[in-house]
């Protein structure tokens, strides 16, 4: 493990909470900077909601940068849709928990799914461990009929990470981006990751092995009635070749051919991400 790599002891959730809000007491009654808020970032991920595998992928997730990018602060009403299992969670809610709020907007519910089932149990449990950091979260379920998840106009930000390519394969992307439009307020801002699939490859509209091609997402958000503003490099992998027989899963972590040329994909890394910033027009 790298220099980089290692991390100090994890701080407790009432640590955590205790002085994310010391450091944005400090800052401006209504509003706080991009210091204050890096500064309080910095404190929650260094938090035990996180468990230590979770903390290890931050050298790929790049949350606290990601965040800024995005431009968020500890005011802002904050929906983040298919949170599950709550990586995100962990650092957006306790943000957000003083001067903001956070939403959830989870995966609908399917009695016959197994697996969803029991994601959705192992989210709630989370949230009920750390009630000094998710008391004040609110769970609401993410339509995938184009309906609305929170009151239309009611938040500052939308968030999603890596699910593009599952709206796709379900023939539910712009329902999906249609709903975050309409959840966010005149001027707000929509903060999306996705797996960058390679632009000398036709995309695939089902997205099978996970990569979704940068140009093809932002047409598809744009015509929903987003403006694109800003990208960032921050999750860019170019060791990345998008080339696996089992897709972006072959990577880590989920590593789906098991032992096979393990060494060889953990050395690649997570995926090759986009990662952009849209806003909802004023008119």
């Amino acid at each position: 493990m790298s220099a980089k790599q290692k991390w100090a002891a994890p701080v407790s959730g009432q640590a955590v909470a205790a002085l994310a809000l010391a450091l944005l007491a400090g800052a401006c009654a209504s509003s706080s900077t991009r210091e204050s808020t890096a500064e309080a970032l910095t404190v929650i991920l260094a938090g035990d909601q996180r468990t230590p595998e979770e903390r290890a992928r931050d050298v790929y997730r790049h949350p606290k940068e990601t965040l800024l990018f995005f431009g968020i602060r500890p005011e802002m009403k904050v929906l983040e849709v298919w949170p599950e299992p709550g990586w995100y969670t962990a650092v957006i809610a306790p943000l957000v928990r003083e001067k903001g709020k956070y939403y959830a907007a989870v995966i609908a519910p399917d009695p016959g799914s197994k697996y969803i089932t029991h994601r959705l149990e192992e989210y709630h449990a989370r949230l009920a461990a750390h009630p000094d950091l998710y008391d004040r979260v609110t769970v609401v379920t993410f339509p995938v009929d184009g309906g609305d998840a929170v009151p239309p106009g009611s938040v500052d930000m939308v968030v999603t990470f890596r699910n593009i390519h599952n709206w796709m394969a379900r023939d539910e992307a712009a329902q999906a981006f249609r709903t975050m439009f309409r959840a966010l307020k005149p001027n707000g801002v929509l903060g999306v990751v996705e797996h960058r699939g390679n632009p000398a490859v036709p995309q695939d509209p089902k997205a099978k092995s996970g990569y979704v091609n940068e140009d093809y997402a932002i047409k598809l958000i744009e015509e929903q009635g987003f403006r694109l503003v800003a990208k960032s490099g921050v999750n860019d992998n170019p060791r990345d070749t998008k080339d696996y027989e089992q897709g972006v899963w072959t990577l880590p972590p989920t590593y789906r051919l098991g032992a096979k040329d393990h060494d060889k994909y953990a050395a690649i890394g997570e995926s090759d991400r986009f990662t952009l910033r849209f806003v909802k027009p004023r008119t």
